[in-house]
């Protein structure tokens, strides 16, 4: 069954509508891992937009599960990355721009700030992910620079519908296949719900789930404990359907 990752980003958002103290992120990851989440996301955005660098040192301060840091490879973060004590850094694409993450890091035209940054986290014995589109080119790239895990992008299976969803299942499923193929481990994230969440979990290989937004934007109707409950039993159900319990 796939592992629960709690992104814990908006709840800093919330926080930073107002520049005050609360909702307060870290004391938000504690219930969710008191609530069952095997471990907690949060991304570093270079504007600063809603996680803060203090809030980097108290969830490593907090987290008793698993820290996953997201970051882009500007210099400054990977450099904030390396010195964070994550147990594990996810590299994901930043546009200023951009509401919420669009798509997966170009793994092919970042080839060579890659041979750069990934020595330097596995110097400190920090597990790294690549944030990419199932796309094969993207995927046999990431297999070439030695990562060790590929976070699979769902958005665009999230945001689908009908038949076209269905595509874009098929392709989370190939890509899962071939990336287990190519000696990737598979995580994957970005959109997910209670509502659509079950048949990513009964993937073939994926072993994480990041999910953010919607369980904090559940919260705010049952609570945290509820919200991660709620969706860790959404995964366990489904893996047991897909025989991935």
């Amino acid at each position: 069954m796939p592992k629960l990752h709690v992104n814990v980003d908006h709840v800093a958002t919330v926080r930073q509508a107002r520049r005050i103290a609360e909702p307060d992120p870290v004391e938000w990851a504690r219930l969710a891992e008191r609530a069952g989440a095997h471990g907690i996301t949060c991304h570093l955005r270079k504007d600063r937009r809603h996680i803060q660098d203090a809030d980097v040192a108290r969830l490593r301060e907090t987290v008793t599960t698993l820290l996953n840091l997201e970051c882009s490879l500007d210099d400054e973060m990977v450099a904030i990355a390396c010195a964070s004590g994550a147990d594990e850094v996810c590299l994901v694409p930043e546009n200023r721009a951009e509401v919420t993450t669009e798509g997966g890091l170009d793994v092919l035209g970042e080839s060579e700030r890659l041979k750069h940054a990934l020595p330097r986290f596995r110097e400190r014995g920090i597990h790294i992910s690549l944030f990419v589109d199932p796309e094969d080119a993207q995927l046999a790239a990431s297999a070439a620079l030695e990562a060790e895990f590929v976070e699979l992008h769902t958005g665009a299976y999230a945001n689908a519908t009908g038949a076209e969803r269905e595509r874009e299942l098929e392709r989370l499923r190939t890509s899962a296949e071939r990336a287990h193929a190519l000696g990737l481990r598979v995580n994957a994230g970005h959109g997910l719900n209670a509502a659509n969440v079950g048949p990513v979990a009964a993937l073939p290989h994926v072993e994480e789930l990041n999910i953010g937004h919607a369980l904090v934007a559940r919260s705010t109707f049952v609570g945290v404990d509820a919200a991660v409950r709620e969706m860790l039993d959404c995964i366990a159900g489904a893996a047991r359907v897909g025989g991935r319990a």
